[in-house]
C-alpha cells in the first residue's frame, strides 16, 4: 500500500452533513436512499445501547428523508402520528447529536414537542390525532390565517385503528381540504400494485381531467344501440365499483371524496418522492397509501414475523451490539479447586441473585387469568395494548373471554357496556393516561346506568421515560366526581390480587389504579379475600402525626415515618385504600387524635385522594373546626411533568419519604390550619 493511500481520510457520511431539512435539497434519490439508509444504522447503534422505541423508526427512514426532501419545514407542516416512529425525523431537523439522549431526564423527549423544534408541529404520544390536527392547520390557513404551507400527516403503526382518526377523515373529505395524508402501514403483508394499469389508476384519482374523461367514456357506452346501452347503464355501477374494489384497495377513502394512491413502496424513496410529489399538486385531500416493514434493516425484527415486530418495538438498553442482539457472555461454573488465576474474571459465574419482585403488569396479569378460569363471565378489554396492559396471558390461556378493540378506548368500554348488560363481568385493562379516551363512555354508559365493569389501570402515577403524554397523573381526579363508582388502590402486590378480586365481585363499576415497575416483594394470598368497600387499614399507630397514604403513596408514607423517626416522631401510618368511598370513621379518628393529617397520593393534587379528605373533614367538622387536625396534602404539582427515571422525577417533583419527612416538620411548625 502507498503512503498516499495510507494517509487518505475516510470518506465522510452524508449523515454527518445533515443539519437541517434544508441540507436535502439538491441530493439525488440515490444519495436521499443512501442517506436513509445511513440512518437506519445510526438509529440502530444508539438505540440498541441507550433503549427506546426501535421497530417503527427503522421503518420510517425512507419515509422522514423523502418528506423532508419535498417539503419546507417548518413552513410546511409535517404531523407524524404516532410520536414513536418520529426519530428519523428529530435527526434530520437538527437533533442528530441528542439522539442518544432521547427518553433520559433533561434529554430528548420520547415523542414529537412543539416545546422541542419548531419542526415538531404537535405532541403526539397518544395516537390517532393527526388528520384532525391536519385537518385544523390546513383549513385556518384557508382563511388566512398564519402562513401559508402544505400540510402532510403522517399516520400508522396502528394509529388508524383508532376512530377519531376516521372522525377527521370525514371531515377532510366533506371540507375538501387539501392535505396529504401518508398512511404508513406496517401491521399486514400487502403486495403493491404493479403495472402499467396501476400506474393509470394513480394517475386517475389525481387528475381530474382523467375523471371527466372516464365519466364522457361511461356516458357514451350508455348509449349504445340494440339495448346494450341500457343494460351497461345498469350493471355500470356494480360494474365500476367492482374494477375499483378489485384494482384499488382504497376504495373505503374514495367513497369519502378522498383521493388514493398505493400501494407504494415505502423503502424506496424514490417511489415516495414521486407520489407524494403528485399528491401534494392536487389541489383535494389525497391519502397515499405506503408500506413498510417494522424494524427495516435489524434481522430479528424484519424476519420474524409478527412476534419478532413485536418484541422489537421497542430495544431495551444494550440489548444491540454491533447491529446484532446482544449475546450472553459464555460462563462457566466454577469449583473449589479451581485455581482463581487459571480463570479469566469475565467468564466466572456469579451467583444467581436473589429474586426480584415482581411487576405490578405481571401480578395483574396472573390475577386476571385466574380470575377469567374461575368465572367464565370475567372477560378482558384492551386497547391494542396486550402486552403492556398484562392481557397477553390471557389471550394466551383464555383466548374465548378476550377483546383487543385496537386504539379505540371508548369502543372498548362500550363494548365492556354491551357485556355487561348481559351478565358478564369484564375487565377494561387500560393505562390511565390512554382511558382518558373514554371519559364520556366511562360517565353516559358505565357508571350512569351502575354496569358492572371493572377498570384496570395500569401505568399509575409517573411512569419514567416516557413522560407526560404517558403519565397516569389525573385519574384519581377524573373518575372521583362521577356517581356509583368505587375507586381503589392497592398499596402491594397482594392488595392489587384482593383488589381485583373485589372490583369483579361488586355489582357496580370499580376501579383499581396500580404503578409501573417492580411491586413490593411481598407474598401473595392463595385465596384472594374480598375487602370491604370503603375501609383503609391502619398500619402502625403513632402520635401527633397520621400519614395517611393512597396506592404508591402508602410506601412513600411508610419511608417517611423512617424519616420522622429520626427526629423523634412516632407518626401514625394508615392505607386509605379506598379514594371513594373514603374510610370516614378512620379518617374521622385520625383527625381527632392527631395535630397533622399528611395524605401522600401519586395523583395531581387538584381533585385528588387529598380533596377528598379535605372535603369531608370540612363538612364533617363544620361545627367544631378546633377540633381536627390540619391537612398537608402531598402529590404530584399542577404542571406536567417531565420524563426521566421515577426515582429522578419523585425527587424533583418531592414526591419521597425525605421530602414528605422535611414538609411535616416544616407543617409542624405552622400556624395555618389547612396545608398543602
Amino acid at each position: 500500500m502507498s503512503e498516499e493511500t495510507d494517509n487518505r481520510q475516510p470518506e465522510e457520511r452524508l449523515l454527518e452533513r445533515i443539519e437541517g431539512p434544508e441540507d436535502l435539497t439538491g441530493l439525488s434519490d440515490q444519495q436521499l436512499q443512501g442517506l436513509a439508509q445511513e440512518m437506519r444504522t445510526y438509529i440502530i447503534d444508539v438505540i440498541g445501547e441507550i433503549g427506546g422505541h426501535f421497530g417503527a423508526n427503522l421503518g420510517t427512514c425512507e419515509l422522514a428523508v423523502a418528506l423532508h426532501s419535498l417539503l419546507d419545514s417548518p413552513r410546511d407542516k409535517i404531523l407524524w402520528d404516532v410520536g414513536h416512529q418520529a426519530y428519523p425525523h428529530k435527526v434530520l431537523t437538527g437533533r442528530r447529536e441528542r439522539l442518544p439522549t432521547i427518553r433520559q431526564y433533561e434529554g430528548l423527549a420520547p415523542f414529537c414537542s412543539i416545546f422541542e423544534s419548531e419542526h415538531d408541529i404537535m405532541g403526539a404520544g397518544h395516537a390517532s390525532t393527526s388528520i384532525g390536527y391536519a385537518v385544523g392547520l390546513k383549513e385556518a390557513m384557508r382563511k388566512g390565517i398564519g402562513e401559508e404551507g402544505r400540510v402532510v400527516a403522517v399516520i400508522g403503526d396502528g394509529a388508524l385503528t383508532g376512530g377519531v382518526a376516521y372522525e377527521a377523515l370525514h371531515a377532510a373529505g366533506g371540507l375538501q381540504t387539501p392535505i396529504v395524508i401518508v398512511l404508513n402501514d406496517n401491521g399486514m403483508s400487502i403486495s403493491p400494485n404493479v403495472g402499467a394499469l396501476s400506474r393509470y389508476f394513480n394517475q386517475v384519482r389525481l387528475n381530474p381531467r382523467l375523471y371527466q374523461a372516464r365519466e364522457g367514456v361511461e356516458d357514451r357506452l350508455t348509449r349504445l344501440p340494440l339495448g346494450l346501452g341500457k343494460r351497461i347503464e345498469r350493471l355500470g355501477p356494480e360494474i365500476k365499483s367492482a374494477i375499483k374494489s378489485y384494482w384499488a384497495p382504497g376504495l373505503l377513502f374514495e367513497e369519502l371524496d378522498l383521493a388514493y394512491v398505493g400501494v407504494i413502496d415505502g423503502h424506496d424513496v424514490g417511489a415516495l418522492r414521486k407520489a407524494i410529489s403528485g399528491a401534494l399538486d392536487a389541489d383535494r385531500p389525497v391519502v397515499v397509501h405506503i408500506h413498510t416493514v417494522k424494524g427495516k434493516g435489524f434481522a430479528p425484527a424484519e424476519e420474524g414475523g409478527l412476534e419478532g415486530m413485536e418484541k422489537w418495538h421497542a430495544a431495551k438498553p444494550g440489548s444491540i451490539v454491533g447491529g446484532a442482539p446482544a449475546s450472553k457472555p459464555n460462563v462457566v461454573a466454577v469449583k473449589e479447586s479451581d485455581a482463581p488465576e487459571s480463570i479469566a474474571p469475565e467468564r466466572l459465574e456469579k451467583p444467581p441473585p436473589p429474586a426480584s419482585p415482581p411487576q405490578y403488569t405481571q401480578v395483574f396479569s396472573d390475577a386476571i387469568v385466574a380470575e377469567a378460569k374461575r368465572d367464565r363471565r370475567v372477560i378482558g378489554i384492551t386497547a391494542a395494548m396486550a402486552g403492556g396492559a398484562g392481557l397477553q396471558k390471557l389471550a394466551d390461556e383464555v383466548p374465548g373471554q378476550y377483546y383487543d378493540v385496537g386504539i379505540a378506548e371508548q369502543n372498548g368500554v362500550l363494548l365492556a357496556s354491551g357485556l355487561a348488560l348481559q351478565g358478564a363481568k369484564p375487565v377494561c385493562a387500560i393505562y390511565s393516561t390512554f382511558l382518558q379516551r373514554a371519559y364520556d363512555q366511562i360517565i353516559h354508559d358505565v357508571c350512569l346506568q351502575k354496569l358492572d365493569v371493572t377498570f384496570a389501570l395500569d401505568r399509575a402515577g409517573l411512569v419514567g421515560d416516557d413522560g407526560p403524554t404517558h403519565h397516569g397523573a389525573f385519574d384519581v381526579s377524573y373518575l372521583r366526581p362521577i356517581p356509583n363508582i368505587v375507586l381503589m388502590a392497592p398499596r402491594d402486590e397482594a392488595m392489587l390480587v384482593r383488589m381485583l378480586r373485589t372490583a369483579i365481585a361488586h355489582d357496580g363499576p370499580a376501579a383499581l389504579r396500580y404503578p409501573r415497575g417492580a411491586a413490593e416483594g411481598v407474598e401473595l394470598p392463595t385465596e384472594p379475600r374480598e375487602l370491604p368497600i370503603g375501609t383503609g387499614e391502619l398500619l402502625k399507630q403513632g402520635e401527633r402525626v397520621a400519614l395517611l397514604g393512597y396506592g404508591y403513596g402508602v410506601q412513600v408514607a411508610l419511608a417517611a415515618a423512617g424519616a420522622l423517626a429520626e427526629h423523634d416522631l412516632r407518626p401514625t401510618v394508615a392505607d386509605a385504600r379506598f379514594a371513594k368511598p373514603i374510610d370516614a370513621e378512620l379518617l374521622e379518628r385520625l383527625a381527632l387524635q392527631h395535630d397533622l393529617v399528611v395524605t401522600v397520593e401519586e395523583n395531581v393534587l387538584p381533585g385528588g385522594f387529598g380533596s377528598a379528605v379535605l372535603e369531608h373533614l370540612e363538612d364533617s367538622f363544620a361545627d367544631r373546626p378546633g377540633d381536627r387536625a390540619r391537612v398537608l396534602r402531598v402529590g404530584l404539582p399542577d404542571r406536567y411533568v417531565t420524563h426521566g427515571k421515577p426515582n429522578l422525577l419523585r425527587e424533583e417533583v418531592g414526591f419521597t419519604g425525605e421530602s414528605v419527612a422535611e414538609r411535616v416538620l416544616a407543617a409542624l411548625r405552622a400556624p395555618e390550619r389547612v396545608l398543602g
